[in-house]
């Protein structure tokens, strides 16, 4: 059995305003920062962890770094969990999007697993490259607990692929930024422990 801690990277300046952040390197902001070294305290308490892995993007690895640093580990960036990209809405609010790709952007909040976003990924990609890292490091990683730190896209995609829901149920699941995710891969299959967990946050707001 491999046990898996998902998490979310904090918070940054485009999550708050929301732009669609996708492939943008934006860093962390003062909140996000705080919040990275409270998920790094609860997990420490409660985990022993073997590996930490995360998507390439900045947010995502400073997130790790938060985590990794109580266990003297280095975080290994994956590519396959880098967030979904979103072609040309990227760095756009959904209103800017709205005046373009009307129709898209009404898919994308109500369709999303029939959205195909200009120049981007779809959440069918996006499932297929995610959930073969998962695989992946199960592989390597057997017996043992890791830390990966992903994106709300990838996040979510990878949580109904292992509740075997489909893509059309995107927007049923929550993944606040820095929630801890627990799930365990053994012979294949999954196991959902925890979802969107978030108590550790709750003296920073």
């Amino acid at each position: 059995m491999t046990r898996f801690i998902l998490v979310r990277h904090g918070q940054t300046e485009w999550n708050r305003v929301e732009r669609f952040r996708g492939r943008a390197d934006v860093p962390l902001n003062e909140v996000g920062l705080k919040q990275a070294e409270a998920t790094g305290a609860r997990i420490s308490k409660e985990w022993h962890v073997d590996a930490v892995y995360a998507s390439p993007l900045s947010r995502a690895v400073k997130t790790a770094e938060a985590i990794a640093v109580h266990y003297s580990l280095p975080v290994q960036p994956h590519p396959d969990l880098i967030d979904i990209d979103y072609g040309e809405w990227q760095g756009l609010s959904p209103e800017e999007v709205a005046q373009r790709w009307k129709e898209d952007l009404e898919r994308w909040y109500q369709q999303p697993h029939l959205c195909h976003i200009p120049g981007g990924e779809s959440l069918a990609d996006l499932r297929r490259r995610g959930l073969q890292a998962i695989r992946e490091l199960a592989k390597r990683h057997n017996g043992q607990t890791i830390v990966v730190v992903g994106h709300t896209v990838i996040n979510r995609v990878l949580l109904l692929a292992i509740l075997g829901l489909d893509n059309d149920r995107f927007w049923r699941l929550r993944q606040d930024t820095c929630a801890i995710n627990i799930f365990e891969e053994e012979q294949g299959d999954f196991t959902l422990v925890s979802l969107n967990d978030t108590c550790h946050l709750s003296t920073l707001q």
